[in-house]
């Protein structure tokens, strides 16, 4: 017989990584080992050849009926995740994409049986030198002129459609709105009163049931609908308007004060500059201004009729795995949320409290405009947006090369809470990795990782526990531009995500935000929301825990992050809430942010390095929020900021022994003058060269 010269994996195509086992063999003394002549004399072991991969290809001018080959692609997604299925648990898989736009129906869903299986890998993939495109938008056309005075045209619609984006030559047109001042009007816990009579026109409008009002604070961005006006008294919709009441930086009584800005929208006559837009759903008709040199017989308009693009998740135990995007483009959506009478109240980054509050406040805008035991009661069942694509209950799933574009929220979920998912699966998501993809003109922030509900800090299950995500050499640019309240990018509560080599840039918000809960969740809690005012802990279900959250091990290395914080004047370029046992932010490029903050450590952060970044033209190149009135609570403590860069701002907060904060060897430097070490920080921020 002859001897194995090799052992092979039956079965064993391409494995993903992953930790194989491994055991501890015991010694066997040379008297006990057999002979070596006749050991494998009744044993032969043969190679077996790795099964061959399988391509699937995909065109828009292909059929259904084809065999999925070149010369016979099929035409839908669908018939080629069905494909998938019939073979994928013997062999990898490519499905490659044809060039063209792949217009879907309903969200594609991705569940456990369409990823890889038995160690096989499942790779969604365009084509060489294409671009394809999923979209869950539709063209307009057949534009005629409805107003010749003020230029404005019009399209037939489905009857019912009421998007809330609209989309011209690749670029987010501007829903019909006005900006009033604050100081023409008087917030009221039934509504608002008009105060000037120049604004009594708006009980005239038509259609009033479809009008929002829209507020922008010191850092949450809300909307709540109208539902009629009368004199003087605009009436809004419930729960949305007593939503957007209590808490911080509330409609009524903004952080920001009379420098807020305050907006009426959604009516035909706000139609007032190029680009503006209003839908008519009763009468299925679309309203829109040209932008000049822009005329409607050259332009592609495209109108979303999804609220939601892919989905990618398993069940609860039953990940989704060994999945891959690479070269694809996901655009038009339009969340429809905030269009109903919950509005959006928004909170921080996304999230938004919905729902009856118990217990509300009789006098609520006097009571309940800095915190209150009512709100509090709620914090834990904070709602987020839900992302255009959403990954959940996953392990292993890659976008390389993607391109986000023209999203009406949110592109990226990955590992949001429940309530975000399409599938009814929350969390569980680990090994993600999102690489070399660009993001644009979105509606919405660029990716959200993580929840915010209990589940999320303290798992009941340890494998809820989001984990080793991985966003790096993406460009991420002019995002948020709706939801003007949303970090490019936001981790919330996660183990070692890795937040490497990014542009970030052009973003209303913060650029890069890491972080939940204000310290509320980390161990001995915060003794400022023990406070009778805020009464945080005093409410059923909100606990002092003993043990750690989930955050911990974050990296953000390299990153070139400019032109951000447009908007608001809270927050930071790069931001951080709560503990973070061996957090490092170091080597990041931070510039052109005018009166801005560089490196901001909120509430509760904790045991975060911030080493080695280069600070050009800010504020404040780090802030420091370790104190509360007179008393030192449980937050911002065990920080270092070492060997850092800056050319203008200072090192805000209570930097001192006492707090364990400390600045070690950072260097103030005159103008562009930039020593050796901070010109090689500025020369590797940013994404690496395409290979």
């Amino acid at each position: 017989m002859a001897r194995a010269a090799a052992l092979c994996l039956v079965g064993a195509g391409p494995v993903a990584a992953q930790s194989l086992p491994s055991v501890t063999i015991p010694k066997v003394a040379e008297s006990e080992r057999p002979n070596s002549e006749h050991a494998f004399a009744a044993v032969e072991i043969h190679e077996r050849p790795a099964p061959v991969p399988i391509v699937f290809e995909v065109s828009p001018r292909g059929s259904d009926a084809g065999d999925g080959s070149s010369a016979r692609p099929f035409a839908t997604l669908q018939r080629a995740q069905a494909a998938v299925r019939s073979v994928n648990a013997a062999h990898a898989v490519t499905v490659r994409l044809a060039d063209g736009v792949y217009r879907l129906d309903a969200p594609l869903r991705f569940t456990q049986a369409d990823g890889g299986q038995n160690g096989f890998v499942v790779r969604w993939e365009a084509a060489k030198g294409a671009r394809p495109i999923l979209s869950g938008g539709t063209r307009v056309e057949g534009w005629r002129r409805a107003d010749a005075r003020r230029d404005i045209w019009v399209a037939d619609i489905p009857r019912g459609a009421d998007p809330r984006q609209l989309w011209v030559d690749d670029r987010l047109a501007h829903r019909a709105a006005v900006e009033a001042p604050r100081r023409a009007f008087a917030f009221r816990d039934w509504g608002i009163q008009i105060q000037d009579p120049a604004w009594r026109f708006l009980a005239d409008l038509p259609d009033q049931t479809r009008l929002e009002v829209e507020n922008t604070g010191f850092f949450t961005d809300r909307r709540a609908r109208v539902e009629s006006i009368r004199g003087d008294r605009i009436v809004l919709a419930q729960p949305g308007w007593r939503n957007n009441l209590i808490g911080y930086d509330t409609f009524a009584r903004p952080v920001s004060g009379e420098r807020a800005h305050f907006f009426i929208a959604n009516a035909l006559a706000f139609i007032q500059d190029e680009g503006d837009w209003w839908a008519d759903p009763a009468r299925g008709k679309l309203y829109y201004k040209p932008r000049a040199g822009a005329p409607l017989s050259a332009s592609q308009v495209i109108m979303p009729r999804l609220e939601a693009l892919v989905s990618i998740a398993g069940a609860p135990g039953q990940p989704i795995q060994d999945l891959q995007f690479s070269g694809i483009g996901f655009q038009h959506t339009g969340w429809l949320g905030p269009s109903s009478a919950e509005g959006y109240a928004s909170q921080q980054s996304g999230s938004f409290l919905s729902g009856e509050v118990q217990n509300y406040p009789a006098d609520p805008i006097r009571d309940c405009s800095w915190g209150c035991w009512a709100f509090e009661a709620r914090r834990n069942h904070w709602r987020q947006q839900p992302a255009a694509v959403q990954v959940a209950a996953a392990t292993r799933v890659v976008f390389e090369n993607a391109e986000f574009a023209h999203l009406g929220q949110i592109a990226l979920g990955v590992g949001n809470d429940v309530s975000a998912n399409l599938s009814g699966a929350g969390l569980e998501t680990r090994s993600v990795e999102v690489i070399g993809s660009r993001f644009v003109d979105l509606a919405g922030g660029a990716i959200m990782v993580g929840g915010v509900t209990p589940d999320a800090h303290h798992p009941s299950r340890p494998e809820q526990a989001v984990r080793d995500i991985v966003i790096r050499d993406n460009t991420i640019t002019k995002v948020s531009q709706v939801y003007r309240e949303q970090a490019a990018i936001l981790v919330t509560y996660a183990s070692a995500s890795l937040i490497l080599r990014n542009d970030v840039s052009e973003t209303p918000y913060d650029g890069i935000d890491v972080g939940w809960g204000w310290g509320l969740n980390d161990p001995g809690g915060n003794t400022a929301y023990m406070s009778l005012a805020r009464g945080y802990y005093d409410q059923p279900g909100n606990r002092v825990y003993d043990t750690p959250t989930t955050l911990r091990d974050t990296v953000v290395f390299r990153n070139r992050v400019h032109g951000v914080k447009r908007w608001f004047p809270d927050g930071g370029a790069i931001y951080h809430l709560s503990a973070d046992p061996g957090a490092l932010i170091a080597e990041n490029h931070v510039y052109d942010v005018p009166g801005g903050i560089g490196v901001y450590l909120d509430e509760g952060s904790r045991y975060v390095t911030v080493r080695d970044n280069v600070f050009d033209g800010l504020g404040l190149w780090v802030n420091l929020n370790a104190l509360d009135g007179s008393f030192l609570r449980r937050s911002a403590l065990d920080n270092v900021a070492r060997g850092n860069w800056h050319n203008a701002g200072k090192a805000n907060g209570t930097w001192s022994d006492y707090g364990d904060n400390r600045l070690v060897d950072n260097v103030a430097v005159e103008g562009q003058a930039w020593p050796e070490g901070a010109r090689g920080v500025i020369a590797r921020a940013g994404p690496s060269p395409p290979r």
